[in-house]
């Protein structure tokens, strides 16, 4: 190996074409970028959804619906959850620092207990809301509830 055969390591070198040389190099003048116009000049960046000055398609889209902000959510949690949660952990006790702790709500989440499953466990539930169903199943069992 010598001087006379050294090449560069493959893929290294990329062949392309190096616009706004002057004429020589086949792409001087506008430098591919067309006559007048604001994207011939220089600190040109177009907003998002531009489209040449063409209505926009967020703008020709029809608006519908309608979100009420003054809505309150509720994370749900069933029955059957709460008999398995009870009977892994030995609780007699529910309430939403519980559920934070085993994952099953987030910090800020309000709670509602709803009446899928069976519950066979006395339980005191401390909850932001209950459905009737799961209301008349806990108090059935002899278990208490308590709204926050």
């Amino acid at each position: 190996m010598d001087l006379s055969n050294l090449k560069p390591a493959e893929g290294s070198v990329k062949n392309r074409k190096r616009i706004g040389r002057g004429q020589g190099s086949g792409k001087g003048g506008t430098s591919t970028r067309g006559h007048k116009g604001a994207q011939s000049r220089s600190g040109y960046s177009s907003k998002r959804g531009f489209e040449g000055g063409q209505m926009p398609l967020h703008r020709r889209l029809p608006k519908f619906g309608f979100k009420n902000f003054n809505r309150v959510e509720y994370r749900g949690i069933n029955l059957e959850i709460l008999q398995k949660l009870a009977e892994s952990k030995g609780l007699s006790v529910i309430d939403p620092d519980i559920l934070k702790i085993n994952g099953l709500t987030a910090k800020n989440d309000r709670i509602k207990i709803l009446g899928k499953g069976e519950l066979t466990i006395k339980l005191e539930v401390t909850a932001h809301a209950f459905s009737k169903t799961a209301q008349e199943a806990i108090e059935k069992l002899g278990g208490s509830i308590t709204k926050l």
